[in-house]
């Protein structure tokens, strides 16, 4: 890498600075005195920032490329309580530093052959055999892309191998469970966990960055319709049983809780219950931890979306 510039977590108000970072969002719009400008949103490993290209029209913005490093010179300034970078002149990274964008993406904290590894032993451990070969069906039909894929675009574990992140740390959350509440099956727990949001790969299409954007059948119909759909293709050719399938067809399905979200019906066993929850905890953690990895103790992050805008507050504890 031969420019080297400020990463994203390191940017202070008022000053301008020099950097480079990925363009992963354009939209060309129009200011109230008419003259068009495009706000942009560009990230490094260490986090992302809105960005504004002032007195830009449809020449700039139909000529600004996504997904690909650009040297950029701005000054960092604050619309809306939130810091955002006003443009001074930006241009396309040489190919020479292109080839190092996988630098500049944010990844899972754990190596994806790690992770695969270990989601296979909790796959291997459910002991009823129709449900274990449906899981493993499932998941040996996604895994090559399993292993870089993010589990959302733009919300909780948007990052490379994202997705496998998720689910690790849902199947090791879940066992913790167990030595608590005896009554847990984890055969339809780590199932459920399992194959949950398999379907994200193909909801979206993610390139080995771990960068995304939603498919046409994505937008259309969205992975809890897609993944009751896998199941039944896989579940048919494995001959499952139908009270199998419909278990398990249920979790995928009520994992979300409520209709605005996308689950017509709500839990109706205790591992569909313990699924939605688990999901939840994993992904608050991810929002919190994410949001406020760059804020000093003591003090408040940008308003996050995910979280009903709320500014979260890091606590300032004296360390004993």
């Amino acid at each position: 890498m031969r420019f080297v510039g400020v990463a994203i977590k390191d940017l202070k108000l008022g000053e301008t600075i020099n950097g480079i970072y990925i363009l992963r969002k354009k939209e060309l719009k129009e200011a109230s005195n008419k003259k068009p400008f495009i706000d942009v949103v560009f990230s490094d490993n260490t986090g992302e920032i809105p960005a504004k290209i002032w007195d830009a029209g449809e020449d700039v913005y139909n000529k600004l490329q996504l997904n690909m490093l650009y040297y950029v010179n701005a000054k960092v300034d604050c619309f809306k309580d939130m810091m955002q970078l006003t443009i001074n002149k930006m241009r396309i990274a040489d190919p020479e530093d292109q080839k190092e964008i996988d630098k500049f993406v944010p990844s899972a904290p754990i190596p994806a052959g790690d992770m695969l590894n270990e989601i296979y032993e909790y796959a291997y451990r459910i002991t009823n055999e129709e449900i274990r070969k449906l899981v493993l069906k499932l998941l040996k039909d996604k895994e090559e892309k399993l292993v870089y894929y993010p589990a959302a675009k733009s919300l909780h574990h948007s990052i490379r191998s994202g997705l496998l992140y998720h689910i690790l740390r849902m199947l090791r959350l879940s066992e913790k469970l167990k030595e608590i509440y005896e009554e847990i099956n984890l055969d339809l727990l780590y199932a459920g966990v399992l194959i949950h949001d398999l379907a994200k790969i193909g909801e979206l299409e993610a390139n080995e960055l771990g960068i995304s954007e939603y498919s046409k059948e994505g937008q259309l119909l969205g992975h809890i319709v897609m993944g009751i759909c896998e199941i039944e293709r896989a579940g048919n050719e494995l001959g499952i049983s139908p009270e199998v399938m419909l278990l398990l067809k249920h979790m995928v399905l009520s994992h979300h809780y409520e209709a605005e979200y996308g689950s017509p019906k709500r839990p109706m066993f205790l591992e569909a219950e313990l699924l939605h929850f688990i999901d939840m905890i994993d992904a608050r953690v991810y929002d919190y931890v994410n949001n406020l990895k760059n804020v000093k103790e003591g003090g408040f992050s940008d308003p996050v979306w995910s979280l009903d805008r709320r500014r979260l507050y890091k606590p300032q504890l004296h360390k004993e």
